[in-house]
């Protein structure tokens, strides 16, 4: 048993390891916190979708932009696409489960604002579909993905693939890089003596 529970925990640490190593995505990464960073000082918004546990990294990393993440100071706007229950039903059941945030991206988001995708393998329908809907609108899309980027790699301005094919390193990772994120964008817009 412990010897599972290692070999576990070296997966994990191998992706970081990985993602330490690729200056390519770490650049990726630090354009996306400057964006971010942008995004909230010019007063916008940045909504966030994902399926699933990626769904729950999604309203994780809003609650840390909109609550705090080791400070406080004033909230930001970021908000979870999937935390009403009775709009996500009415529409899954109405137009089908692929339009549950592209009509949500719709309603909430426009130029400026920003969407962070998140899809383990890059072909969630339904992410894709609020991807195409976000370009649509002038928003900028991040997406956070598994290694290839699948569909959505040409659907996003900005590719955080995490190097792995493996779900929850893929989503280990994902939750490591958006706190990177998170702490970027407070130190940098809510500086302290």
């Amino acid at each position: 048993m412990i010897a599972s529970i290692q070999h576990i925990i070296q997966r994990s640490i191998d992706v970081k390891q990985q993602i330490l190593a690729d200056e390519a995505l770490l650049g990726r990464i630090a354009r996306v916190a400057e964006a971010s960073t942008e995004l909230f000082r010019q007063g916008h918004k940045l909504l966030l979708c994902g399926n699933g546990g990626s769904a729950a990294d999604a309203q994780h990393l809003a609650a840390e932009f909109s609550g705090r993440f080791y400070f406080d100071r004033p909230p930001l706007y970021a908000e979870a696409l999937h935390v009403n229950g009775s709009y996500l039903t009415a529409v899954g059941n109405d137009y089908g489960y692929e339009q549950v945030y592209s009509r949500m991206v719709q309603a909430m988001g426009g130029a400026g604002d920003m969407l962070w995708a998140f899809s383990t393998s890059g072909n969630s329908p339904n992410i894709l579909r609020a991807a195409e809907e976000a370009k649509r609108l002038g928003m900028l899309v991040v997406a956070f993905t598994g290694q290839t980027g699948g569909e959505l790699a040409a659907h996003c301005d900005m590719l955080l693939n995490m190097p792995s094919t493996d779900t929850p390193r893929i989503q280990e990772s994902h939750i490591m890089v958006g706190h990177l994120i998170c702490e970027w964008v407070e130190k940098a817009m809510f500086a302290r003596d």
